[in-house]
């Protein structure tokens, strides 16, 4: 089994960039905690509201509440800046529009490290991964290169959004092929209420074991450590751009 490295700390601020609001709460979080504890800047970029994310509420009622939720959650972890690129929840499509607004909020955030979550078509030990997950994460791969390219969206430029080519990393959080880790040993209280400020999307899970927001975080850093000197963790993918 290959050990992970731990990933990289020379940089100064990160945009974390997912589909829903508690993606980065299922995994990422631990790590952000950190980050934050340690003076990082860290800012989200959420591509929809997650307004059909709960069964037994209607989109407009869900969509500022799971809103409200997602910042009581960033504050757990020591986030404060967050934004909502307006993206329509389930249905989000990989094409120009995605790769635009992400290009835009990366030049507006300036990062050297760019967060995002899995994006295969499948989770570590199987499932198939959503096609919201798929198309944002790629996007945002792609979007990296657009964010520094003056003749990508020239349009963007006309708004005031400079290019930006800064980006040094992308760790891709929860990825089957990760490669590095992140020690969230000391901030996995952290992680486990920012997870639980999703009070109405934990309640619509019903028995499902992702409700178990300790036992859940707990197992997912657990299955990580053994590659990595037996501590919990938080695994990613690095890139490095």
């Amino acid at each position: 089994m290959d050990q992970l490295e731990p990933l990289p700390t020379d940089w100064t601020r990160a945009l974390a960039i997912a589909a829903h609001p508690d993606d980065l709460e299922y995994g990422v979080s631990g790590a952000v905690a950190g980050w934050t504890a340690a003076g990082k800047d860290v800012r989200y970029a959420l591509v929809t509201r997650g307004e059909a994310g709960i069964d037994n509420l209607p989109p407009e009622e869900c969509g500022p509440l799971r809103e409200a939720e997602q910042r009581a959650a960033c504050a757990e972890v020591g986030v404060s800046e967050l934004e909502f690129l307006g993206h329509a929840d389930g249905v989000v499509e990989y094409g120009l529009a995605l790769r635009r607004d992400l290009a835009a909020a990366i030049r507006r955030h300036t990062p050297d490290l760019v967060v995002t979550a899995n994006f295969h078509d499948t989770w570590p030990g199987g499932g198939w991964n959503s096609p919201d997950h798929r198309n944002v994460g790629r996007a945002v791969m792609d979007a990296v290169g657009d964010a520094g390219n003056r003749w990508i969206f020239p349009e963007l430029i006309e708004q005031g959004l400079a290019p930006w080519g800064g980006v040094r990393y992308v760790a891709v959080g929860g990825s089957p092929q990760a490669t590095h880790a992140v020690d969230i040993t000391d901030t996995l209280d952290r992680a486990v209420a920012s997870l639980d400020a999703h009070h109405a999307y934990l309640a619509g899970l019903g028995d499902n074991p992702m409700a178990d927001t300790r036992a859940f975080l707990e197992w997912m850093a657990d299955l990580t450590a053994p590659r990595f000197g037996g501590r919990r963790a938080a695994a990613f993918e690095l890139h490095r751009m």
